[in-house]
């Protein structure tokens, strides 16, 4: 299962990211094949988001027949494969470190004080 995080300042709307956190998380192996999603009450509290907002995000996910949602049982990852071009996976990446390359330089780190943490990052491992 993965941990779903919104983000209010990228400017996504929040069904937009819980899509997204789905769709990549199917891709990257993250989500499998019949696992089960939060329910769409539990999901929007825990988010602390308005439930018709995870309604709209899981509604567009079926409509793509990504997710089954089966009466009194739940919702779940269907068979459908998902593939996350690598134009998207790079528009994605490039937009996650323009957001953290502002965020730290508005805290005055430099750019080589960034490369040189995410390295420290991945030996830690």
């Amino acid at each position: 299962m993965i941990e779903f995080k919104l983000d209010p300042k990228s400017g996504i709307p929040f069904y937009r990211q819980i899509i997204d956190q789905i769709r990549y998380g199917i891709a990257t192996g993250a989500l499998t094949v019949g696992e089960q999603l939060p329910t769409v009450r539990a999901l929007a509290v825990d988010l602390k988001v308005n439930l018709n907002t995870v309604i709209k995000a899981y509604k567009e996910l079926e409509i793509k027949n990504i997710l089954e949602t089966q009466q009194g049982t739940g919702t779940f990852i269907s068979r459908v494969q998902v593939k996350i071009s690598e134009k998207e996976r790079r528009g994605k990446l490039k937009s996650i470190c323009t957001e953290f390359t502002n965020i730290a330089s508005s805290y005055g780190f430099t750019v080589n004080e960034l490369i040189n943490e995410l390295k420290n990052k991945g030996v830690q491992k």
